[in-house]
């Protein structure tokens, strides 16, 4: 580099005048040496090229963190749906967590104002607003109710009346849905089997809780029925 170039010219040149110095009479004192100079070079243009990129890419992390954190969980919900509840994007930060609500009120008991066989605190998957994915789905779950059939009369209410509320939590939340997503004319039809279907449920929950395997076995033989049509409708 030019700078190394000139220092090791000004050293040359006191060392070739180093002799002609100390050759006069001994009395004559030496010249001093010249201190050595250290040369420091300028930083590579490299290595500036390598910093302002490290500062960029830092600079570019720094502004995407932020749109991964506060991005929302899903879609905003349209106008005329309920608000979704607080969350950070992964999961509710709204205690105690909400209870979910329907909009068709008239699959709710007329005297009660709701249905005494549903559960809170259960995981239920959102599954869409699709028709298909809940008729499927309460398809299944009143499958599965069909199968309370095996533990009657064998001292298992507290089982029975466990998986029917699971199960029939299920299928209150999707006939909601079905019927939200149902074409006008298919309402009425809907709600009707809805009705009857829910109230054989809330007289089957409390023949249970009575431990009666007579009354059991009689309000289960009634909901069997509609249990078995609500498959038919749904297939």
């Amino acid at each position: 580099m030019p700078t190394a170039h000139m220092a090791s010219a000004y050293l040359s040149s006191f060392q070739q005048a180093a002799p002609t110095a100390t050759s006069g009479g001994a009395g004559a004192s030496p010249r001093p040496r010249p201190r050595a100079v250290a040369c420091h070079a300028s930083e590579p243009s490299g290595t500036g090229r390598r910093s302002a990129c490290l500062r960029l890419g830092i600079g570019l992390a720094t502004s995407v963190v932020p749109v991964l954190h506060t991005a929302p969980a899903r879609a905003t919900a349209d106008a005329d749906e309920d608000p979704e509840p607080a969350n950070n994007g992964w999961w509710l930060t709204e205690f105690p967590l909400p209870v979910p609500k329907i909009r068709n009120k008239e699959i709710n008991n007329g005297e009660s104002g709701t249905r005494s066989f549903v559960k809170n605190g259960i995981y239920m998957a959102d599954i869409g607003p699709s028709f298909a994915a809940h008729a499927y789905r309460i398809r299944s779950s009143a499958f599965d109710l069909l199968a309370l059939e095996d533990l009657l009369g064998k001292e298992a209410s507290n089982y029975v009346n466990k998986y029917l509320r699971l199960k029939a939590t299920f299928i209150y939340y999707d006939f909601d849905k079905l019927i939200t997503a149902a074409d006008p004319d298919a309402r009425p039809p809907l709600l009707g089997l809805a009705n009857r279907l829910f109230d054989s449920f809330e007289k089957l929950q409390a023949a249970v809780t009575t431990k009666d395997d007579a009354d059991i076995g009689s309000c289960y033989a009634d909901t069997k029925l509609i249990l078995q049509e609500v498959m038919t409708r749904m297939a």
